[in-house]
């Protein structure tokens, strides 16, 4: 990737794609300009054939601990309207690729937003959650209310966010906000590890079965099951589907190209 970035840090190997946020002075707080450069490697690496899975971490001791606070404070309501910030995040739903989050440390305010724009979230044990955007007269604008809401439920959610107060990588594994918790020490290497395992996998199946879930979030079950099943009967036109079934029958391992 030629683009030289100022706030993130991207790597490209063994069919990963890596994106570190690159603040640790300020715990990687998330300002405007990282967060363009954010979209802006994100769909490269979407586009880029070679990269199969993208893996989203934090440089240092965060993860994310929230907005930048001085890039706003002096912003009034006709400002941030008119600059309509957010449209830039609504473009990380639209990765097709798998991207699994690997937080330690804090992922507060807009860090939890951005892990919550994981399709998987691996967390170290010391790992903090939370959106503390009440104790400053404001609330979260870049998703939280809405993501976090569908993913843990209104009662809980509502807690959470009304109160601002943190919870911690055990609650986050038990209400099903992050799929593991992992020693501090082994959590990129856990990461990565489950990365290369998605990264064999036929990338047209992970990009057909992450549009369904996704689908299946906001839809009834009817609908869901009818988007389901026309991706379903679209995969039998790729060439993936025919490797994978011959490569069953014959019993030899599969190999393949994501056509």
């Amino acid at each position: 990737m030629s683009k030289e970035y100022e706030y993130i840090v991207v790597t490209e190997r063994d069919g990963l794609g890596f994106i570190e946020l690159n603040r640790p002075k300020v715990l990687n707080a998330i300002n405007r300009p990282m967060v363009s450069e954010l979209v802006h490697a994100f769909e490269a690496f979407d586009r880029n054939d070679s990269v199969k899975v993208i893996v989203l971490s934090g440089k240092g001791r965060a993860f994310a601990a929230g907005a930048d606070i001085d890039e706003m404070a002096e912003d009034g309501a006709i400002d941030l309207e008119l600059l309509n910030q957010f449209t830039e995040w609504d473009r990380l739903a639209w990765i097709k690729k798998p991207i699994i989050g690997a937080v330690q440390g804090f992922a507060l305010g807009g860090g939890f937003e951005l892990a919550l724009c994981c399709d998987l979230l691996f967390a170290s044990e010391d790992a903090s959650f939370g959106f503390p955007e009440v104790n400053l007269g404001v609330m979260p604008g870049a998703g939280g209310t809405q993501r976090l809401t569908k993913l843990i439920g209104k009662s809980r959610a509502m807690e959470w966010l009304l109160s601002g107060d943190m919870f911690t990588a055990t609650q986050a594994l038990e209400w099903g906000v992050i799929n593991r918790s992992i020693p501090k020490e082994l959590l990129i290497e856990e990461t990565e590890r489950f990365a290369r395992k998605l990264a064999t996998k036929p990338p047209l199946s992970l990009r057909l079965i992450k549009e369904s879930v996704h689908k299946a979030v906001d839809s009834s079950i009817y609908e869901g099951m009818q988007y389901e099943r026309k991706n379903f009967y679209l995969l039998f036109a790729s060439e993936d589907q025919k490797e994978g079934m011959n490569a069953f029958v014959e019993k030899r391992k599969p190999d393949f190209k994501g056509k």
